[in-house]
Protein backbone atom coordinates (compact mmCIF):
# COMPACT_ATOMS: atom_id res chain seq x y z
CA UNK A 1 0.00 0.00 0.00
CA UNK A 2 1.36 3.39 -0.94
CA UNK A 3 2.03 5.87 1.87
CA UNK A 4 -0.50 8.66 1.92
CA UNK A 5 1.90 11.07 3.66
CA UNK A 6 5.33 10.20 2.35
CA UNK A 7 7.34 8.33 -0.24
CA UNK A 8 6.67 4.90 -1.64
CA UNK A 9 5.40 1.64 -0.21
CA UNK A 10 4.47 1.46 3.48
CA UNK A 11 6.40 -1.82 3.85
CA UNK A 12 9.68 -0.40 2.55
CA UNK A 13 12.03 1.27 5.04
CA UNK A 14 15.64 2.43 5.19
CA UNK A 15 16.69 2.43 8.82
CA UNK A 16 19.53 4.66 9.96
CA UNK A 17 22.38 2.83 11.70
CA UNK A 18 23.35 3.98 15.19
CA UNK A 19 26.52 5.55 13.82
CA UNK A 20 24.40 7.76 11.53
CA UNK A 21 22.47 9.11 14.51
CA UNK A 22 25.71 10.04 16.25
CA UNK A 23 26.96 11.74 13.09
CA UNK A 24 23.81 13.85 12.76
CA UNK A 25 24.00 14.98 16.38
CA UNK A 26 27.65 15.88 15.85
CA UNK A 27 26.91 17.92 12.71
CA UNK A 28 23.57 19.54 13.61
CA UNK A 29 22.89 18.94 17.29
CA UNK A 30 20.03 17.16 19.02
CA UNK A 31 16.60 17.64 17.45
CA UNK A 32 12.98 17.08 18.35
CA UNK A 33 10.35 15.13 16.47
CA UNK A 34 7.03 16.62 15.41
CA UNK A 35 3.77 14.72 15.85
CA UNK A 36 2.16 13.26 12.72
CA UNK A 37 -1.57 13.54 12.07
CA UNK A 38 -3.52 10.44 11.01
CA UNK A 39 -5.16 9.90 7.64
CA UNK A 40 -8.56 9.71 9.34
CA UNK A 41 -8.02 13.12 10.94
CA UNK A 42 -7.09 14.67 7.59
CA UNK A 43 -10.09 13.10 5.84
CA UNK A 44 -12.30 14.76 8.45
CA UNK A 45 -10.89 18.14 7.33
CA UNK A 46 -11.82 17.71 3.65
CA UNK A 47 -14.54 20.23 2.71
CA UNK A 48 -17.60 19.32 0.62
CA UNK A 49 -16.86 19.13 -3.09
CA UNK A 50 -17.98 21.89 -5.43
CA UNK A 51 -18.46 19.34 -8.20
CA UNK A 52 -21.70 17.59 -8.98
CA UNK A 53 -21.98 13.81 -9.09
CA UNK A 54 -20.81 12.55 -12.48
CA UNK A 55 -19.86 9.17 -13.92
CA UNK A 56 -16.40 10.55 -14.78
CA UNK A 57 -15.59 11.89 -11.33
CA UNK A 58 -14.87 10.43 -7.88
CA UNK A 59 -15.72 12.70 -4.93
CA UNK A 60 -14.26 10.26 -2.41
CA UNK A 61 -12.57 12.21 0.37
CA UNK A 62 -9.64 9.85 0.78
CA UNK A 63 -8.87 10.07 -2.95
CA UNK A 64 -8.98 13.85 -2.66
CA UNK A 65 -6.47 13.71 0.22
CA UNK A 66 -4.14 11.37 -1.66
CA UNK A 67 -4.14 13.67 -4.70
CA UNK A 68 -3.74 16.97 -2.86
CA UNK A 69 0.05 17.03 -2.62
CA UNK A 70 3.23 15.75 -4.23
CA UNK A 71 6.62 14.95 -2.67
CA UNK A 72 8.28 18.33 -2.10
CA UNK A 73 9.33 19.26 1.42
CA UNK A 74 6.38 21.67 1.82
CA UNK A 75 4.13 18.81 0.68
CA UNK A 76 5.73 16.52 3.27
CA UNK A 77 5.20 19.03 6.07
CA UNK A 78 1.62 19.66 4.95
CA UNK A 79 0.75 15.97 4.95
CA UNK A 80 2.48 15.29 8.25
CA UNK A 81 0.82 18.22 9.99
CA UNK A 82 -2.55 17.91 8.29
CA UNK A 83 -2.40 21.57 7.19
CA UNK A 84 -2.89 20.67 3.54
CA UNK A 85 -4.82 23.79 2.60
CA UNK A 86 -6.47 23.18 -0.76
CA UNK A 87 -7.85 19.81 -1.84
CA UNK A 88 -8.99 18.90 -5.34
CA UNK A 89 -12.78 18.81 -5.54
CA UNK A 90 -12.66 15.46 -7.27
CA UNK A 91 -10.46 12.90 -9.02
CA UNK A 92 -11.04 11.08 -12.29
CA UNK A 93 -9.31 8.03 -13.75
CA UNK A 94 -9.60 7.93 -17.56
CA UNK A 95 -9.08 4.58 -19.27
CA UNK A 96 -8.44 5.84 -22.79
CA UNK A 97 -7.99 8.85 -25.03
CA UNK A 98 -11.72 9.34 -25.62
CA UNK A 99 -12.36 9.63 -21.89
CA UNK A 100 -9.64 12.29 -21.66
CA UNK A 101 -11.44 14.19 -24.41
CA UNK A 102 -14.69 13.81 -22.46
CA UNK A 103 -13.03 15.17 -19.32
CA UNK A 104 -11.72 18.21 -21.19
CA UNK A 105 -15.17 18.87 -22.62
CA UNK A 106 -16.72 18.45 -19.17
CA UNK A 107 -14.23 20.92 -17.66
CA UNK A 108 -14.73 23.47 -20.42
CA UNK A 109 -18.51 23.29 -20.16
CA UNK A 110 -18.55 23.59 -16.35
CA UNK A 111 -15.63 26.03 -15.92
CA UNK A 112 -13.41 23.62 -13.97
CA UNK A 113 -9.63 23.63 -13.49
CA UNK A 114 -7.79 20.43 -14.46
CA UNK A 115 -4.55 19.06 -12.99
CA UNK A 116 -2.92 16.11 -14.82
CA UNK A 117 -1.51 13.57 -12.34
CA UNK A 118 1.01 10.86 -13.19
CA UNK A 119 2.80 9.24 -10.26
CA UNK A 120 2.41 12.12 -7.82
CA UNK A 121 6.20 12.39 -7.42
CA UNK A 122 6.59 16.09 -8.15
CA UNK A 123 9.03 17.91 -5.87
CA UNK A 124 8.22 21.33 -7.32
CA UNK A 125 4.50 21.73 -6.67
CA UNK A 126 3.23 20.63 -10.09
CA UNK A 127 0.12 18.81 -8.91
CA UNK A 128 -1.00 20.98 -5.95
CA UNK A 129 -4.38 22.69 -6.40
CA UNK A 130 -4.43 26.46 -5.95
CA UNK A 131 -7.08 28.41 -4.09
CA UNK A 132 -9.56 29.30 -6.82
CA UNK A 133 -13.13 30.36 -7.40
CA UNK A 134 -13.30 27.40 -9.78
CA UNK A 135 -13.61 23.79 -8.72
CA UNK A 136 -10.50 21.68 -9.35
CA UNK A 137 -10.48 18.20 -10.86
CA UNK A 138 -7.34 16.05 -10.75
CA UNK A 139 -6.90 13.72 -13.74
CA UNK A 140 -5.09 10.58 -12.55
CA UNK A 141 -3.66 8.74 -15.58
CA UNK A 142 -2.85 5.46 -13.80
CA UNK A 143 -5.27 3.32 -15.85
CA UNK A 144 -3.52 4.25 -19.12
CA UNK A 145 -0.51 2.09 -18.35
CA UNK A 146 0.02 -0.34 -21.23
CA UNK A 147 2.57 -0.89 -23.96
CA UNK A 148 0.24 -0.22 -26.88
CA UNK A 149 2.59 -0.97 -29.76
CA UNK A 150 6.21 -1.97 -30.36
CA UNK A 151 7.71 -1.32 -33.81
CA UNK A 152 10.68 -3.68 -33.60
CA UNK A 153 12.05 -2.59 -36.96
CA UNK A 154 12.16 1.10 -35.98
CA UNK A 155 12.67 0.52 -32.22
CA UNK A 156 9.69 2.76 -31.38
CA UNK A 157 7.39 1.84 -28.47
CA UNK A 158 4.03 3.47 -27.72
CA UNK A 159 2.81 3.65 -24.12
CA UNK A 160 -0.15 5.06 -22.30
CA UNK A 161 1.02 8.22 -20.56
CA UNK A 162 0.22 6.87 -17.09
CA UNK A 163 2.63 3.91 -17.30
CA UNK A 164 4.97 3.94 -14.27
CA UNK A 165 8.68 3.21 -14.64
CA UNK A 166 8.65 -0.43 -13.46
CA UNK A 167 5.80 -1.26 -15.86
CA UNK A 168 7.59 0.47 -18.75
CA UNK A 169 10.65 -1.69 -18.20
CA UNK A 170 8.77 -4.92 -17.42
CA UNK A 171 6.69 -4.72 -20.60
CA UNK A 172 9.73 -3.89 -22.74
CA UNK A 173 12.08 -6.42 -21.16
CA UNK A 174 9.55 -9.19 -21.78
CA UNK A 175 10.24 -8.51 -25.47
CA UNK A 176 14.01 -8.03 -25.11
CA UNK A 177 14.09 -4.20 -25.00
CA UNK A 178 14.67 -1.37 -22.57
CA UNK A 179 13.96 2.35 -22.50
CA UNK A 180 16.87 2.86 -20.11
CA UNK A 181 15.29 5.86 -18.37
CA UNK A 182 15.90 5.57 -14.63
CA UNK A 183 15.23 8.73 -12.61
CA UNK A 184 15.48 8.27 -8.84
CA UNK A 185 11.66 8.49 -8.79
CA UNK A 186 11.51 5.48 -11.17
CA UNK A 187 9.48 3.36 -8.74
CA UNK A 188 6.47 5.70 -8.93
CA UNK A 189 6.88 8.28 -11.71
CA UNK A 190 5.28 7.82 -15.12
CA UNK A 191 6.39 8.08 -18.72
CA UNK A 192 3.98 10.97 -19.31
CA UNK A 193 5.37 12.79 -16.29
CA UNK A 194 8.90 12.29 -17.59
CA UNK A 195 7.98 14.04 -20.82
CA UNK A 196 5.91 16.77 -19.16
CA UNK A 197 8.77 17.70 -16.79
CA UNK A 198 11.79 16.99 -19.05
CA UNK A 199 13.14 14.24 -16.83
CA UNK A 200 16.67 12.84 -16.77
CA UNK A 201 17.55 9.21 -15.98
CA UNK A 202 20.58 8.01 -14.06
CA UNK A 203 21.97 6.30 -17.18
CA UNK A 204 21.39 9.15 -19.59
CA UNK A 205 25.03 8.98 -20.76
CA UNK A 206 24.06 5.87 -22.73
CA UNK A 207 20.35 6.30 -23.42
CA UNK A 208 19.90 10.07 -23.34
CA UNK A 209 17.57 12.32 -21.40
CA UNK A 210 13.86 12.11 -22.12
CA UNK A 211 14.22 14.64 -24.96
CA UNK A 212 16.46 12.16 -26.82
CA UNK A 213 14.13 9.24 -26.05
CA UNK A 214 10.81 10.97 -26.78
CA UNK A 215 9.87 10.44 -30.43
CA UNK A 216 6.28 11.73 -30.59
CA UNK A 217 2.83 11.20 -29.17
CA UNK A 218 -0.56 12.69 -28.48
CA UNK A 219 -1.67 15.75 -26.53
CA UNK A 220 -5.38 16.27 -25.96
CA UNK A 221 -6.29 19.96 -25.69
CA UNK A 222 -9.38 22.16 -25.51
CA UNK A 223 -8.71 22.89 -29.19
CA UNK A 224 -8.56 19.23 -30.21
CA UNK A 225 -5.88 16.54 -30.60
CA UNK A 226 -2.26 17.46 -31.28
CA UNK A 227 -0.60 14.45 -32.92
CA UNK A 228 3.18 14.59 -33.10
CA UNK A 229 4.48 11.98 -35.58
CA UNK A 230 7.74 10.10 -35.18
CA UNK A 231 10.61 11.05 -37.48
CA UNK A 232 14.28 10.15 -37.02
CA UNK A 233 14.98 13.82 -37.85
CA UNK A 234 13.25 16.71 -39.57
CA UNK A 235 14.03 20.23 -40.73
CA UNK A 236 10.35 21.07 -41.26
CA UNK A 237 10.24 24.10 -39.01
CA UNK A 238 10.27 24.14 -35.17
CA UNK A 239 9.98 20.73 -33.57
CA UNK A 240 6.46 20.28 -32.13
CA UNK A 241 7.81 17.71 -29.67
CA UNK A 242 9.10 20.73 -27.76
CA UNK A 243 5.51 21.89 -27.24
CA UNK A 244 4.84 18.68 -25.32
CA UNK A 245 8.15 18.36 -23.45
CA UNK A 246 8.27 20.50 -20.35
CA UNK A 247 4.67 21.65 -20.83
CA UNK A 248 3.74 20.51 -17.30
CA UNK A 249 0.04 20.23 -18.09
CA UNK A 250 -0.37 23.86 -19.21
CA UNK A 251 -1.25 23.12 -22.82
CA UNK A 252 -3.22 19.88 -22.55
CA UNK A 253 -3.12 16.30 -21.27
CA UNK A 254 -0.62 13.81 -22.66
CA UNK A 255 -2.29 10.49 -23.45
CA UNK A 256 0.18 8.50 -25.57
CA UNK A 257 3.96 8.60 -25.54
CA UNK A 258 6.16 7.20 -28.31
CA UNK A 259 9.76 6.52 -27.29
CA UNK A 260 12.97 5.24 -28.85
CA UNK A 261 13.91 1.95 -27.20
CA UNK A 262 17.05 -0.21 -27.27
CA UNK A 263 17.81 -3.89 -27.29
CA UNK A 264 18.80 -5.15 -23.85
CA UNK A 265 22.56 -5.07 -23.35
CA UNK A 266 24.52 -8.24 -22.63
CA UNK A 267 26.37 -6.80 -19.66
CA UNK A 268 26.11 -4.00 -17.16
CA UNK A 269 28.54 -3.10 -14.39
CA UNK A 270 28.72 -0.34 -11.79
CA UNK A 271 32.02 0.46 -10.09
CA UNK A 272 33.39 2.96 -7.59
CA UNK A 273 36.63 4.96 -7.66
CA UNK A 274 37.97 7.29 -4.98
CA UNK A 275 40.01 10.33 -5.99
CA UNK A 276 42.25 12.34 -3.63
CA UNK A 277 40.25 15.54 -4.21
CA UNK A 278 37.52 17.35 -6.09
CA UNK A 279 39.73 18.66 -8.89
CA UNK A 280 40.99 15.19 -9.85
CA UNK A 281 37.46 13.76 -9.75
CA UNK A 282 35.87 16.48 -11.88
CA UNK A 283 38.76 16.46 -14.35
CA UNK A 284 38.17 12.73 -14.77
CA UNK A 285 34.48 13.37 -15.52
CA UNK A 286 35.27 16.13 -17.98
CA UNK A 287 37.96 14.23 -19.85
CA UNK A 288 35.98 11.00 -20.09
CA UNK A 289 32.81 12.59 -21.41
CA UNK A 290 34.60 14.97 -23.76
CA UNK A 291 36.56 12.01 -25.14
CA UNK A 292 33.20 10.29 -25.80
CA UNK A 293 34.12 7.16 -23.87
CA UNK A 294 31.04 4.96 -23.71
CA UNK A 295 29.99 5.02 -20.07
CA UNK A 296 26.28 4.68 -19.21
CA UNK A 297 26.43 6.57 -15.91
CA UNK A 298 28.86 8.89 -14.16
CA UNK A 299 28.38 10.70 -10.85
CA UNK A 300 30.84 12.13 -8.38
CA UNK A 301 30.31 13.24 -4.77
CA UNK A 302 32.21 16.14 -3.26
CA UNK A 303 34.22 15.53 -0.10
CA UNK A 304 31.41 16.33 2.33
CA UNK A 305 28.92 14.09 0.52
CA UNK A 306 31.50 11.32 0.38
CA UNK A 307 32.07 11.59 4.13
CA UNK A 308 28.32 11.71 4.80
CA UNK A 309 27.58 8.66 2.68
CA UNK A 310 30.26 6.66 4.44
CA UNK A 311 28.92 7.72 7.84
CA UNK A 312 25.32 6.91 6.99
CA UNK A 313 26.20 3.54 5.50
CA UNK A 314 26.68 1.76 8.84
CA UNK A 315 29.04 -1.27 8.74
CA UNK A 316 31.51 0.73 10.83
CA UNK A 317 34.29 -1.86 10.84
CA UNK A 318 34.17 -2.33 7.06
CA UNK A 319 34.06 1.43 6.42
CA UNK A 320 36.94 1.97 8.85
CA UNK A 321 39.01 -0.63 6.98
CA UNK A 322 38.16 1.03 3.66
CA UNK A 323 39.15 4.47 4.93
CA UNK A 324 42.50 3.18 6.25
CA UNK A 325 43.21 1.53 2.91
CA UNK A 326 42.31 4.68 0.96
CA UNK A 327 44.40 6.85 3.28
CA UNK A 328 47.45 4.68 2.68
CA UNK A 329 46.88 5.13 -1.07
CA UNK A 330 46.68 8.94 -0.81
CA UNK A 331 42.89 9.45 -0.53
CA UNK A 332 42.38 11.11 2.83
CA UNK A 333 40.09 13.82 4.24
CA UNK A 334 39.32 15.45 0.87
CA UNK A 335 38.60 12.22 -0.97
CA UNK A 336 35.71 12.15 -3.46
CA UNK A 337 33.74 9.07 -4.43
CA UNK A 338 32.94 8.52 -8.10
CA UNK A 339 30.46 5.91 -9.34
CA UNK A 340 30.32 4.92 -12.98
CA UNK A 341 28.41 2.42 -15.08
CA UNK A 342 29.33 0.55 -18.24
CA UNK A 343 26.60 -1.05 -20.35
CA UNK A 344 26.98 -2.98 -23.58
CA UNK A 345 28.41 -6.15 -25.05
CA UNK A 346 31.26 -8.05 -23.40
CA UNK A 347 33.69 -6.50 -25.88
CA UNK A 348 32.35 -2.97 -25.31
CA UNK A 349 32.66 -3.30 -21.54
CA UNK A 350 36.22 -4.56 -21.85
CA UNK A 351 37.17 -1.78 -24.28
CA UNK A 352 35.66 0.95 -22.11
CA UNK A 353 37.51 -0.26 -19.02
CA UNK A 354 40.75 -0.11 -20.97
CA UNK A 355 40.08 3.43 -22.23
CA UNK A 356 39.21 4.92 -18.83
CA UNK A 357 42.21 3.30 -17.15
CA UNK A 358 44.59 6.06 -18.22
CA UNK A 359 42.26 8.77 -16.87
CA UNK A 360 41.99 6.97 -13.52
CA UNK A 361 45.77 6.78 -13.36
CA UNK A 362 46.20 10.45 -14.30
CA UNK A 363 43.89 11.49 -11.47
CA UNK A 364 45.55 9.12 -8.97
CA UNK A 365 42.23 7.36 -8.52
CA UNK A 366 41.85 4.23 -6.42
CA UNK A 367 39.45 1.63 -7.81
CA UNK A 368 37.42 -0.43 -5.35
CA UNK A 369 35.99 -2.72 -8.01
CA UNK A 370 32.26 -3.28 -8.26
CA UNK A 371 31.32 -4.25 -4.68
CA UNK A 372 30.26 -0.70 -3.77
CA UNK A 373 28.83 -0.29 -7.27
CA UNK A 374 26.56 -3.29 -6.72
CA UNK A 375 25.42 -1.78 -3.42
CA UNK A 376 24.56 1.47 -5.22
CA UNK A 377 22.67 -0.48 -7.90
CA UNK A 378 20.65 -2.39 -5.29
CA UNK A 379 19.62 0.81 -3.47
CA UNK A 380 19.42 3.26 -6.37
CA UNK A 381 15.66 3.78 -6.03
CA UNK A 382 15.52 3.45 -2.24
CA UNK A 383 17.25 6.70 -1.27
CA UNK A 384 13.99 8.74 -1.16
CA UNK A 385 12.97 6.52 1.77
CA UNK A 386 15.76 8.13 3.82
CA UNK A 387 13.53 11.16 4.36
CA UNK A 388 11.25 8.99 6.53
CA UNK A 389 14.18 7.64 8.56
CA UNK A 390 15.62 11.11 9.13
CA UNK A 391 12.19 12.50 10.01
CA UNK A 392 11.81 9.92 12.76
CA UNK A 393 15.08 11.24 14.22
CA UNK A 394 13.89 14.87 14.09
CA UNK A 395 15.80 15.98 10.96
CA UNK A 396 14.61 17.39 7.66
CA UNK A 397 16.27 16.65 4.33
CA UNK A 398 15.68 18.29 0.97
CA UNK A 399 17.44 18.54 -2.37
CA UNK A 400 17.76 21.02 -5.21
CA UNK A 401 19.46 20.77 -8.55
CA UNK A 402 20.72 22.86 -11.43
CA UNK A 403 23.08 22.60 -14.40
CA UNK A 404 25.83 24.86 -15.70
CA UNK A 405 28.88 24.91 -17.98
CA UNK A 406 32.13 23.34 -16.77
CA UNK A 407 33.77 26.75 -16.46
CA UNK A 408 31.14 27.74 -13.86
CA UNK A 409 30.75 24.50 -11.88
CA UNK A 410 33.01 25.29 -8.93
CA UNK A 411 31.82 28.88 -8.66
CA UNK A 412 28.14 27.92 -8.64
CA UNK A 413 28.55 24.99 -6.26
CA UNK A 414 30.52 27.14 -3.81
CA UNK A 415 27.94 29.93 -3.85
CA UNK A 416 24.93 27.60 -3.48
CA UNK A 417 26.49 25.67 -0.61
CA UNK A 418 27.66 28.84 1.13
CA UNK A 419 24.26 30.46 0.71
CA UNK A 420 22.49 27.45 2.20
CA UNK A 421 24.95 27.10 5.07
CA UNK A 422 24.43 30.74 6.08
CA UNK A 423 20.68 31.02 5.46
CA UNK A 424 19.64 30.33 9.07
CA UNK A 425 22.47 32.09 10.87
CA UNK A 426 20.02 34.47 12.57
CA UNK A 427 18.37 31.46 14.18
CA UNK A 428 21.80 30.05 15.08
CA UNK A 429 20.93 26.90 13.13
CA UNK A 430 23.48 24.76 11.31
CA UNK A 431 22.85 23.38 7.84
CA UNK A 432 24.64 20.24 6.66
CA UNK A 433 25.03 20.66 2.92
CA UNK A 434 26.78 18.65 0.21
CA UNK A 435 26.69 18.15 -3.56
CA UNK A 436 27.28 15.63 -6.30
CA UNK A 437 27.41 15.86 -10.07
CA UNK A 438 24.55 13.60 -11.16
CA UNK A 439 24.75 13.96 -14.96
CA UNK A 440 27.70 15.01 -17.08
CA UNK A 441 27.92 16.41 -20.60
CA UNK A 442 30.71 17.63 -22.82
CA UNK A 443 29.64 21.21 -22.13
CA UNK A 444 28.95 20.97 -18.42
CA UNK A 445 27.07 19.02 -15.78
CA UNK A 446 24.23 19.04 -13.30
CA UNK A 447 24.78 19.92 -9.64
CA UNK A 448 22.57 18.03 -7.18
CA UNK A 449 22.71 19.52 -3.69
CA UNK A 450 21.33 17.95 -0.52
CA UNK A 451 20.83 19.85 2.72
CA UNK A 452 19.79 18.71 6.19
CA UNK A 453 18.58 20.77 9.12
CA UNK A 454 16.77 20.28 12.41
CA UNK A 455 13.04 20.51 12.92
CA UNK A 456 11.92 23.76 14.49
CA UNK A 457 9.56 23.82 17.47
CA UNK A 458 6.54 23.41 15.19
CA UNK A 459 5.53 22.78 11.58
CA UNK A 460 5.00 26.42 10.67
CA UNK A 461 8.51 27.46 11.72
CA UNK A 462 10.04 24.39 10.03
CA UNK A 463 8.32 25.41 6.78
CA UNK A 464 9.57 28.98 7.25
CA UNK A 465 13.13 27.66 7.56
CA UNK A 466 12.74 25.73 4.31
CA UNK A 467 11.34 28.79 2.53
CA UNK A 468 14.41 30.83 3.48
CA UNK A 469 16.74 28.07 2.32
CA UNK A 470 14.90 27.45 -0.94
CA UNK A 471 14.69 31.12 -1.87
CA UNK A 472 18.34 31.77 -1.04
CA UNK A 473 19.56 28.88 -3.18
CA UNK A 474 17.15 29.52 -6.09
CA UNK A 475 18.09 33.18 -6.25
CA UNK A 476 21.80 32.32 -6.28
CA UNK A 477 21.31 29.73 -9.03
CA UNK A 478 19.45 31.90 -11.54
CA UNK A 479 21.75 34.88 -10.97
CA UNK A 480 24.97 32.90 -11.29
CA UNK A 481 24.70 31.02 -14.57
CA UNK A 482 22.58 28.03 -13.53
CA UNK A 483 19.23 26.78 -14.77
CA UNK A 484 16.44 26.77 -12.19
CA UNK A 485 16.01 23.05 -12.88
CA UNK A 486 17.96 20.34 -14.65
CA UNK A 487 15.55 17.47 -13.99
CA UNK A 488 12.77 18.31 -11.51
CA UNK A 489 10.88 20.77 -13.69
CA UNK A 490 9.38 24.16 -12.86
CA UNK A 491 6.07 23.46 -11.17
CA UNK A 492 4.79 26.18 -8.87
CA UNK A 493 7.85 26.34 -6.61
CA UNK A 494 10.29 27.33 -9.37
CA UNK A 495 7.90 29.45 -11.44
CA UNK A 496 8.87 32.76 -9.73
CA UNK A 497 12.49 32.27 -10.86
CA UNK A 498 11.85 31.24 -14.46
CA UNK A 499 11.76 34.78 -15.88
CA UNK A 500 15.40 35.38 -14.92
CA UNK A 501 16.37 32.39 -17.08
CA UNK A 502 13.99 32.85 -20.02
CA UNK A 503 13.90 36.65 -20.24
CA UNK A 504 10.87 38.87 -20.89
CA UNK A 505 10.46 37.84 -24.52
CA UNK A 506 10.80 34.15 -23.71
CA UNK A 507 8.17 34.39 -20.97
CA UNK A 508 5.84 36.24 -23.32
CA UNK A 509 6.22 33.45 -25.87
CA UNK A 510 5.37 30.77 -23.28
CA UNK A 511 2.38 32.79 -22.07
CA UNK A 512 1.11 33.18 -25.64
CA UNK A 513 1.37 29.42 -26.29
CA UNK A 514 -0.51 28.77 -23.06
CA UNK A 515 -3.19 31.29 -24.03
CA UNK A 516 -3.57 29.63 -27.44
CA UNK A 517 -4.35 26.24 -25.89
CA UNK A 518 -6.05 27.49 -22.73
CA UNK A 519 -7.39 31.06 -22.90
CA UNK A 520 -9.29 30.75 -19.59
CA UNK A 521 -6.27 29.34 -17.69
CA UNK A 522 -8.02 26.14 -16.63
CA UNK A 523 -5.06 23.80 -17.21
CA UNK A 524 -2.86 23.45 -14.12
CA UNK A 525 -2.90 27.20 -13.32
CA UNK A 526 0.15 28.57 -11.51
CA UNK A 527 2.40 25.79 -12.79
CA UNK A 528 5.29 26.71 -15.13
CA UNK A 529 3.91 30.24 -15.54
CA UNK A 530 3.61 32.26 -12.34
CA UNK A 531 0.05 33.42 -13.04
Amino acid sequence: MRRWNGWGDEKTKMDLPESAGRFLIQELGHSNTLADISLEEVIAKVPPSRLKEDALVSLDKEERVRHARGQSLPDWLAMRSGEIGVFPDGVCFPDNRQQVKDILAYAQKNDIDLIPYGGGTSVAGHINPKQSARATLTVDMRHMNQLMELDEESHIATFGAGTPGPMVEAQLRAKGYTLGHFPQSFELSTIGGWVASRSSGQQSLRYGRIEQLFAGGNLETFEGSLEVPTFPASSAGPDLREILMGSEGRFGILTEIKVRVSKLADREEFSVIFFPGWRQATDFCKHVVQSRIALSMLRVSNAVETQTQLKLAGHESSISWLERYLSLRGCKDKKCMLTFGITGSKEQVKSTKKHIGKFIKQGKGISTGNILGKKWQQNRFRFPYLREALWQQGYVVDTLETATDWSNVDNLMYKVELGLSQALQEQNEKIHVFTHLSHVYGQGCSLYTTYLFKNAKDYQETLHRWQKLKHRASDIIVNNGGTISHQHGVGKDHAPYLATEKGALGMKLLANISHHFDPEKQLNPGTLLND
